[in-house]
Parts: structure tokens; sequence; C-alpha cells
């Protein structure tokens, strides 16, 4: 199923999780296993990332291709920029068509390991932007979604320079948008409205990482420049020496957050599960029960 499809003929919000290509046979079992335990829970589709570099591109497409064929799952590729020629990313595509893929994430990615700044690989593409129109040209059976950043992407020269970046890459043919995660609601609203604002029209669905971990969460937001509200920030602290009680704030916070974000219009949620299963199951459980989106204008 086509996830633009889902998303024009849907009467509730979409529940979707995103997983990673495992890297060891440990990480195999974890993936497994939370296929296994996510599965009942009949999500509208997930999404494989890319590794870090395009370094798992063959194992990106097969994992998808298994839980289409395998699990009955809508299964959406990531797809990035990263180390490839425009041959190299027209063969990649074409390998995706051939295995049943109809939905691709197209994405920039991150710079290689061991670059602090993003330069193009020789031959290929420079921006998301471009990517979107090589698949929308040659290769228009996909559906092509990207990545929206409520907190502004970390490269941007400014929140409006971010937007009008945006703008291009729906233009070009992006056809929805999730986000990057975030921890205060704020910041996704807000974007939400400066996007309308500027004439983006496409469904914008929040990323949400439920914590799972005190080192994890520090991490991520390393990483990715997102902030932690002051008193999310202090509980977590309070807790940094007890797994169990981080984990249990972590599900009661994501719960909260996902249905103030339904309850104000939002037209699904995206759980980073990491290839790990407890909290989503739990959050999502409580989210179907709650219904909180019943009735919210959609935004």
């Amino acid at each position: 199923m086509r996830i633009d499809e889902l998303l024009a003929n849907q009467d509730r919000p979409l529940f979707s999780f995103e997983f990673f290509p495992p890297k060891s046979p440990e990480g195999e079992t974890n993936l497994q296993r939370a296929l296994r335990e996510l599965e009942p829970l009949a999500p509208d589709y997930v999404s494989v990332t890319y590794g870090a570099g395009g370094t798992t591109r063959e194992t990106t497409i097969e994992i998808v291709a298994t839980l289409k064929e395998e699990f009955g799952i809508e299964a959406m590729a990531h797809f990035t920029c990263v180390n490839a020629t425009t041959d190299e990313l027209r063969a990649t595509l074409g390998r995706m068509r051939d295995a049943g893929v109809e939905n691709v994430l197209a994405l920039r990615g991150d710079p290689p390991a061991g670059q602090e700044r993003w330069s193009k690989t020789e031959g290929g593409l420079e921006y998301s932007r471009e990517l979107v129109e090589l698949i929308r040209s040659e290769f228009p059976e996909f559906v092509v979604g990207g990545a929206a950043f409520p907190e502004t992407h970390i490269h941007a020269s400014s929140p409006e320079d971010d937007i009008r970046h945006l703008k291009a890459k729906v233009d070009a043919g992006m056809q929805f948008l999730i986000t990057q995660l975030f921890f205060d609601n704020a910041h996704y609203f807000d974007f939400v409205a400066r996007a309308r604002e500027a004439g983006v029209e496409v469904p914008i669905i929040p990323g949400v990482m439920p914590i799972t971990s005190y080192e994890g969460v520090k991490r991520m937001t390393t990483l990715s420049a997102a902030e932690l509200p002051e008193g999310l920030e202090r509980e977590l602290d309070l807790r940094r020496d007890d797994p169990e009680a981080i984990a249990e704030l972590g599900v009661s916070y994501a719960t909260l957050q996902c249905a103030d974000l339904l309850a104000g219009g939002a037209p699904g949620i995206h759980f980073i599960t990491l290839n790990r299963s407890p909290a989503t199951r739990a959050i999502l459980s409580s989210l179907r029960l709650m219904q909180p989106w019943r009735a919210a204008d959609p935004v």
C-alpha cells in the first residue's frame, strides 16, 4: 500500500515504526524480536534506515522486502545521496523497484564517517531536493517522503532558510514529511504553522523517540541538537542511576507527548523504536485506548 494513499484515505491517525539494519548477530536477534512483538499492533507502515555513509543499502532493501513479503507490513526504505554517484543512485532505485518497494524516504544523509561537514560525492548529488527530482522524473512509481526539522536543521543558516529549503523539496515532489525527534511539542506546532504559512501543504508526521536509557537520550540529543525541556531533563537526572525508572519515565512522557500531538491534529506518530519493542507497545496501546485525536482538527 502506498503511504500517500494511506494518508489521503485516513479516518484516524497513522502509526508507524522506524527500524535500523542490524550490524551484529545480537542486533539481528533484537530486530527479529522487535518485529515479532510489534507485528500484532498492526502498524500502518514501517521504515528502515540507511547505515552511516550508505553502508547498509543492500541490507535495507532486503529488510524492506522481507517485511512486505513475510510479515505483510508495508515498508519504506530510507535512501540517501551519501557515497554514491548519480548512476549508482539510479541502480539502487532500480533494485528497490524490482524488490517491490513502493515508498522511499529521500534524504541527503549525514556526512560520511570522519567528516564534520557535508560534501557531495564526485558525480553525485548535493541536496535532497535533487534526489527527489531524480526519483520523481525517472522512477515515478515511487511515493517519496522526506525529513523535516522542527528545531531547524543543524546546517541551516536560520529557521527561515530551513523552511525555504523545505518548500523547495516539497515543490520538487515530496508527498509527506516525517520530522526529526523532538521532546517539546511547541517546536512541532510552531514548525507546522510556519511551514503552512510558507505554502507547505503535505502531511507533516511527528517523529517520536521514547526514552529508554539515560545515556541513549543524551547521545541522541547531542547528535540531533534536540532540546530536552528543563523539567524532563531534571527528572532524568534524578533517575540517571536507575535504568528501570528511566524507562518508566520515558514511556509516561512519550505517551503524554503523543496524546498532545494527536489532540492537536498531528496526522500520526512515527515511532523511532531503536529496534526494541516494549516502550512502543505500551505507548501505542495506551493511545489506542485513549483516542486523543477524536476532537482534533488537522494541522
